[in-house]
């Protein structure tokens, strides 16, 4: 029986320690620490022939033009004569970023990123260069948002393309961002974005405390943190607003809110929210009042229709069909002759069937994805109507629920809404009305209970805030809107000055 091998002890175990003045034994722990790296590059050269240095970095993450032609042919020239290396570093090679580092772990998380170490003899100190270069996408429209009137820029999976597009809405020193990394393994960055002056002190320690308490393996994308960080993580119902859009972000900065940008995804989030943030949509603000506080007003009623809907049609056939007109009730009776199933089961079916379409749809590629939720839809459901599976009424309610889901414009808060439907519907083949208006009082209790990092989700309906009754189920004109939400305190509560409303008296000049 073959003994088992012990396991290779690792020559470094502190990532904390100092660097060393001999070179060869800090390149002997950092080959130690990227054994099996293959793309790991270690380049050793003598600098103006004299100095035994070395540089790291990671293949396809550095510049390596700029690596071989600016830092190595500079600092190769054997006319540099007696210089000092860091004076070197300051007069011969044109880097606009270079910095001083003296740590194991400094190394390691400037090769990770991209920015090559170049190590010295006789010196207990590296260099990391700013030469961090990878490929990237280029900035689009955003693809889960539409949009109708306003810009068409969308946030990519570049953490520093995302900054920089908030730099570009809000030219403002004041716009601060503070960077951390999350991620035993990963080492993603994260960054905390307010405006101060505006943001409440309070919030932002909250979002920088619960953020520093996350311990995992990796960060991949928004969605781990929101989940860690969140008050209620087994509510259906989303606390944070998550969005791919530059103006969307730098428009709730501008009230107070504070955005979470994660390196690696174009999603950013936004805290804290209320649960009529999410029926909000930037193009509310972009076109005129009155049709923004239209169209604000139809996505409520159809979000009750998206919820509700089903469950009525099967309440009412199901236990109260004395409410039903006399014709009416023989249309659908005649319509539902030749249906074995009651209407509970057949509702769900039908539910069930345009989800997975639904789904399916969303899955595939753009340009059968459309086709495959569409046709399918219609042909499953005349299909089904001819085979007496399903009636024609249930098939018009199933679409007049799916068309209204589609009316929410953020997808957490539309599923959310969707997946309740199923439970209502349960309600109201086993109770009727009696277990609709139960299980709708389950959510109002349980919506009133929600917080948004401190904030109550109902909020400004409950608790009650008159004065930001003018951007819930309506949106005020821009000269009415002089008061910033009220979220953890009141901080800078005006953001324009009065008199802001046009003057209505004045005369038509020919």
């Amino acid at each position: 029986m073959h003994k088992r091998q012990p396991i290779k002890q690792q020559q470094f175990t502190n990532k904390d320690d100092l660097l060393h003045s001999d070179l060869y034994k800090n390149l002997q722990i950092l080959r130690s620490i990227y054994e099996d790296c293959f793309d790991v590059a270690f380049r050793t050269f003598l600098i103006g022939g004299e100095t035994k240095a070395a540089l790291i970095y990671i293949e396809g993450l550095s510049n390596t033009e700029q690596i071989e032609n600016n830092v190595l042919a500079t600092l190769m020239s054997k006319s540099l004569g007696k210089v000092s290396p860091h004076d070197v570093l300051e007069e011969k090679v044109h880097l606009s970023k270079i910095k001083e580092i003296n740590k194991f772990a400094q190394c390691i998380e400037n090769i990770s990123i991209g920015n090559p170490v170049l190590l010295m003899q006789q010196e207990r100190r590296g260099f990391a260069l700013g030469l961090a270069k990878w490929e990237q996408r280029g900035i689009e429209e955003p693809s889960a948002e539409s949009v109708i009137r306003g810009p068409r820029e969308g946030f990519v999976e570049a953490l520093g393309v995302n900054t920089s597009l908030l730099r570009r809405i809000i030219k403002s020193p004041d716009l601060k961002m503070q960077s951390s990394n999350v991620g035993r393994y990963t080492k993603t960055s994260v960054v905390i974005a307010y405006i101060e002056g505006i943001a409440d002190k309070s919030l932002i320690e909250e979002v920088r405390s619960r953020l520093n308490r996350i311990e995992v393996d990796g960060v991949l994308e928004t969605g781990y943190i929101e989940e860690l960080i969140e008050d209620y993580p087994l509510s259906p119902f989303p606390q944070l607003l998550t969005t791919e859009r530059p103006d969307v972000v730098s428009a709730n900065l501008l009230e107070g809110r504070v955005a979470i940008l994660v390196n690696g995804t174009p999603f950013v989030l936004i805290a804290p929210v209320s649960f009529f943030s999410f029926f909000q949509s930037a193009d509310d603000y972009y076109n005129r009042y009155f049709n923004g506080s239209a169209i604000r007003l139809l996505r409520f009623l159809f979000m009750l229709v998206s919820v509700l809907l089903p469950s009525l049609y099967v309440a009412v056939l199901t236990h109260h069909q004395e409410m039903v007109p006399t014709t009416l009730l023989l249309s659908m009776a005649s319509s539902r002759e030749t249906v074995p199933f009651p209407a509970f089961v057949e509702a769900l079916m039908m539910e069930i069937t345009f989800e997975a379409l639904r789904e399916a749809g969303l899955r595939l590629p753009k340009q059968v994805g459309a086709a495959v939720s569409i046709v399918g839809a219609l042909v499953i459901g005349q299909a089904a109507v001819q085979a007496g599976i399903v009636s024609a009424p249930m098939v018009i309610v199933v679409a007049l629920t799916g068309i209204a889901s589609f009316m929410v414009p953020r997808y957490a808060q539309g599923i959310a809404l969707r997946l309740l439907r199923f439970p209502i519907i349960l309600l109201a083949g086993t109770l009727g009305l009696l277990g609709i208006m139960l299980g709708v009082i389950t959510i109002v209790i349980h919506l009133c209970k929600l917080h948004s990092f401190g904030v109550p989700y109902l909020s400004p309906i409950a608790p009650l805030k008159n004065r930001e009754l003018k951007d819930v189920l309506i949106r005020a004109p821009w000269w009415m809107l002089n008061t910033r939400p009220h979220f953890t305190g009141e901080y800078n509560k005006y953001r324009q000055s009065t008199g802001q409303k046009p003057s209505s008296n004045e005369e038509d000049e020919i």
